[in-house]
């Protein structure tokens, strides 16, 4: 009787360690599948204000801190611009003082929680000063919520979005684009704010999203696009190229712009999941549970691409920085297609933060691109 009570003890503890790991595996998983837009991915630090001054803001010295460049500074309930690091500013050996170059809206105080992100600008084209409309892009779960700044080319830019952002990204650029005479398309897609969730409310790190970059090309090609170049960052990235070489419109797509692409599905989740403090031992668990829930095929993106890659001209912004989808998968990308791909690598950047550190020269690389595609 000892034996068998000792025996379904020990089967009912193997059991719920194994109940225990698939919840943990669940957990470590929704920090990709349930990232939220617009707030940071668990692999951006959150950093303390320690005072402000004119022209400048002291925060906790951390390697993001010492960023290059320059980076939106957002709280809850507050956003500002800061640039470069000022070395010469008084502060403490636990702190950095970098340049405060505007406070967007509410107050840093000392004690506040903050986060750098690549967004400069929050609102929408007007902040810029441009005219805009607000337009909702017919998708197959619903109307997606969409900002068209009108341009004199028949060549559209649609610029889609990734991880942890919102379509607010795409402000970065958008007046670069309109100063060279581009329609600029910023979508937002299933899950944003505004736009259908997805029928799982979960995040398909663009296996499913793409659909909406398709529908957002099919409204380009109704108001009058005759080419169409795909702007993305992160999962955007990957979206344009599924939808590059999947979208019944395919053919009408003449460049593709991918800024910090998620490649590897699964070194991206063990790197969100890594983040959120998951056990090494159960990374592999998380990787499993989350392409199961969100029906991803087991291996790498850029291995399906291969298999259906859309013969344009590629230009790829990445570098050795990003924590959350490694750059050797682009520069593998770029190896295997010397012809059509120009990778464009950026030191000292996170994910999909590759403007931030030298924005003259990243529009610069993005110019000559987009110069005979015009």
């Amino acid at each position: 009787m000892r034996t068998v009570t000792a025996t379904a003890v020990t089967a009912a503890a193997a059991l719920a360690a194994g109940a225990a790991s698939v919840a943990v595996g669940r957990l470590a998983g929704d920090a990709a599948l349930k990232a939220s837009p617009g707030r940071p991915l668990p692999t951006e630090p959150r950093l303390t204000v320690h005072g402000t001054a004119a022209g400048q803001v002291t925060l906790t010295r951390h390697l993001a801190a010492l960023r290059p460049g320059t980076y939106g500074l957002a709280g809850d309930g507050s956003h500002a611009v800061v640039g470069p690091v000022l070395a010469t500013a008084p502060h403490s050996a636990d702190t950095v003082v970098r340049r405060l170059e505007r406070l967007t809206h509410g107050t840093l105080s000392a004690g506040d929680a903050v986060w750098l992100t690549p967004n400069l600008y929050v609102g929408n084209p007007a902040t810029l000063g441009l005219e805009h409309a607000d337009v909702d892009v017919p998708g197959e779960l619903g109307a997606l919520p969409a900002w068209f700044v009108p341009g004199a080319r028949r060549t559209w830019v649609i610029a889609v979005h990734g991880l942890g952002t919102t379509r607010e990204h795409a402000l970065n650029l958008t007046g670069f684009l309109h100063r060279r005479r581009f329609p600029v398309l910023a979508l937002s897609y299933r899950g944003d704010p505004g736009a259908p969730r997805s029928p799982d409310g979960l995040n398909h790190l663009g296996e499913t999203e793409w659909r909406d970059l398709d529908a957002a090309m099919r409204y380009a090609v109704r108001y009058g696009a005759e080419r169409i170049v795909l702007l993305g960052w992160s999962t955007g990235a990957t979206m344009a190229l599924r939808a590059a070489a999947r979208s019944g419109l395919r053919d009408l797509v003449s460049g593709l712009v991918l800024d910090s692409p998620v490649l590897d599905w699964q070194a991206t989740l063990r790197a969100l999941a890594s983040a959120r403090h998951t056990p090494g031992a159960l990374l592999p668990l998380a990787v499993r549970a989350a392409e199961g829930r969100a029906g991803l095929n087991a291996g790498t993106a850029d291995g399906a691409a291969d298999r259906a890659w859309p013969a344009v001209p590629t230009l790829v912004f990445h570098g050795p920085g990003d924590k959350v989808a490694p750059w050797e998968a682009s520069r593998r990308f770029a190896a295997r297609r010397p012809a059509l791909v120009t990778l464009h690598p950026v030191p000292h950047a996170p994910h999909a933060a590759m403007w931030n550190p030298d924005p003259a020269a990243y529009e610069e690389a993005l110019r000559r691109f987009l110069t005979p595609l015009m």
